[in-house]
């Protein structure tokens, strides 16, 4: 018999996986007006796709392998020649815009989950059931292999004299274990406190009017309005979710795909 999983709870405003995994299909909902993450309560059963048959089409996106019980995506799945698709058209793009003549240093700014580091093992460990309690012991004790092929984009970028700043959700607390991570899964550019930019809801940066209650857009576009006062012009910027896009100070984004969550 299938385990029966819990629905995803509240991810910094996360909306479910069955939403999301319509992302997956690349298809609409089941019918017109079908609720998304943005929109209005479904009104039927048919307009909401089936949850466990959505997280069949996850697994199969990823490509799902099992080893001693630790999911794995597969660098032969659909997902890892989507990420293959759009790190090759940043690269195209960063020859570019590092021969450009920007007068400010070239940069780029990156998010962490799911971005350069893959929650896919975390989100099948915990049913995608986020939780702010089982992310935190993830974080500290296990190591997440980095999204495929960014290490080699990141460090190649550096190569080329783009400072590389990582701008993540995770809360301050978090910094030494993520930090490690980062370098263990072979990001050769540190994850120093110059290049590192946690959410600090006890002591939020004076650079951010917003403070302690921020949005994600607001939190990562003041970040990223911040590194472009320190002299840097933010050529390109990723992440796997709009919200880590939105809001403006980046010359260009490249949003990485993620089914698995949404965050506003």
């Amino acid at each position: 018999m299938r385990r029966i999983r819990p629905l995803p709870t509240t991810r910094r405003g996360r909306a479910t996986a069955a939403v999301a995994a319509a992302v997956v299909a690349g298809t609409a909902l089941f019918a017109t007006g079908a609720a998304t993450a943005d929109n209005s309560v479904p009104r039927s059963d048919k307009e909401i796709p089936n949850l466990t048959k959505v997280e069949d089409q996850i697994e199969a996106y990823y490509g799902d392998t099992v080893i001693n019980g630790e999911h794995y995506a597969s660098p032969n799945s659909p997902y890892a020649q989507q990420v293959e698709g759009i790190e090759a058209k940043a690269k195209t793009y960063l020859k570019q815009a590092v021969r450009h003549d920007h007068g400010k240093k070239p940069a780029i700014v990156l998010d962490v989950d799911d971005t350069t580091l893959l929650t896919y093992n975390y989100e099948l460990e915990v049913g995608f059931a986020y939780t702010t309690a089982s992310s935190d012991t993830y974080i500290r004790t296990k190591t997440m292999p980095a999204v495929f092929g960014m290490t080699r984009l990141v460090d190649w970028a550096a190569q080329q004299g783009v400072t590389v700043f990582y701008v993540t959700g995770r809360p301050e607390a978090q910094r030494a274990p993520s930090a490690a991570n980062l370098a263990a899964a072979g990001y050769k550019p540190a994850a120093d406190a110059s290049h590192f930019f946690l959410k600090n809801p006890t002591s939020p940066p004076a650079y951010l009017p917003c403070g302690a209650t921020c949005t994600t857009i607001q939190y990562k576009s003041g970040t990223r309005k911040h590194i472009e006062s320190l002299g840097y012009d933010v050529v390109a910027n990723f992440g796997d979710q709009y919200s880590d896009l939105s809001g403006g100070y980046a010359d260009k984004g490249f949003k990485l795909p993620n089914p698995m969550y949404y965050i506003p």
